[in-house]
């Protein structure tokens, strides 16, 4: 018994050629327009497809699948560029792709919620189509402008490499908290006010320590003066001048006690705080155990003003 075997037309019409690979029509007539699939014509002028050609148009389809603009696909076939070599650099941009729809999705699962106000719902989508290039552009860009002209090596002024410490790279998968954190950062240095408060800070920070008022124990501060807040013992009263006395600072004249009070309102923000807890939710860093610093430091100072 004699096998029978399948074989190649010679010629191909361009109709039957769509039928055989499933590309259609138009798309083969373009590529073939482009000189990515060879064609001839018949003497009637119609376009005919050899073996050649329906391989060619095999090739092609998988690149674009892939996703591989026409310049790649035209690269590979001139045997200018290899397969792998143009795979790899498209592995990368999917990579990115895949990066930014699981933000995209992190966002649209917030949304979702129905709990988000109209300027969030901007942000969000804002802050999703950003790359990580121009989200750490955007943190650069705002600690340039607060820390312009203070010198790196001035007192204070190194907290700026801290303030651009955003991650590289969002996780993978960011979490709703990290989306929202996003959402809130960049509503801060988005604010000219937080920013001129973080310059005030800045310059302040740079100055030499000639004149300042005596320094105080922060730990011993936060100890004493947190529970004394949280308790609500009046800045004014007899007790909170016995917390001051435990702290180390109930010997402090007038002056002193108003230029400490001074410092500690200038280098005292709740929203400065948060931006540091922003960065902490982005980085992944262990969520701190102790509760924020700054109510307890505008208590002493108003205890020290009282």
């Amino acid at each position: 018994m004699t096998a029978s075997h399948t074989t190649t037309p010679v010629s191909l019409t361009i109709g039957q050629l769509a039928r055989r690979t499933g590309v259609p029509v138009r798309t083969i007539r373009f590529w073939s327009d482009e000189g990515l699939v060879p064609s001839d014509r018949t003497a009637s002028g119609y376009r005919c497809y050899d073996a050649v050609a329906v391989a060619r148009l095999d090739l092609v389809r998988t690149l674009r699948d892939l996703g591989m603009g026409l310049e790649d696909v035209r690269e590979v076939l001139a045997r200018r560029r290899g397969v792998d070599e143009v795979a790899s650099a498209h592995v990368r941009a999917i990579d990115e792709q895949i990066r930014a729809l699981r933000v995209q999705r992190a966002v649209c699962t917030l949304l979702a919620r129905g709990d988000t106000d109209d300027r969030g719902m901007i942000l969000m989508n804002d802050l999703a189509r950003l790359s990580a290039a121009q989200r750490q552009q955007m943190i650069d860009d705002f600690v340039d402008d607060v820390f312009a002209g203070v010198d790196d090596d001035a007192p204070g002024a190194g907290i700026a490499n801290g303030m651009k410490m955003l991650p590289a790279e969002l996780p993978d998968d960011p979490t709703q908290a990290q989306v929202q954190a996003w959402v809130e950062l960049a509503e801060l240095v988005g604010d000219p006010a937080f920013k001129a408060r973080c310059r005030e800070m800045a310059v302040e920070g740079s100055k030499g320590d000639a004149n300042r008022p005596p320094p105080y124990d922060a730990c011993a501060m936060l100890e004493h003066a947190e529970p004394a807040r949280a308790t609500g013992v009046a800045p004014g009263s007899a007790e909170a001048e016995a917390v001051l006395g435990r702290i180390g600072l109930g010997e402090l004249d007038a002056s002193g006690r108003a230029g400490l009070a001074g410092t500690i309102e200038t280098f005292s923000d709740r929203r400065v705080e948060r931006y540091w807890e922003l960065l902490g939710v982005l980085n992944g860093w262990p969520a701190r155990e102790t509760p924020p610093s700054v109510p307890a430091m505008e208590w002493v100072a108003a205890a020290l003003r009282a």
